[in-house]
């Protein structure tokens, strides 16, 4: 009894450091993620800021386009 006690007790805690192994995993890959939708809306800003300082009347999704 004893035995299969601590056979239990051990796959748990091989499930347990294997389960925290794919948080800190998961967090860094959010983290990461996170950063990289922060760079793209400040690059999609810049470029929308030129295109509208350019006046070339290009569509930048705040207004229908002529087919419709």
């Amino acid at each position: 009894m004893t035995e299969n006690l601590n056979e239990r007790i051990g796959d748990l805690e091989s499930k347990v450091a294997f389960q925290d192994d794919l948080l800190d995993t998961l967090n860094a890959l959010v983290t990461q993620q996170s950063e990289q939708i922060a760079r793209l809306e400040q690059a999609y800003k810049q470029l929308s800021t030129t295109v509208d300082s350019a006046g070339l009347g290009i569509n930048t999704g705040d207004e229908r386009p002529p087919h419709y």
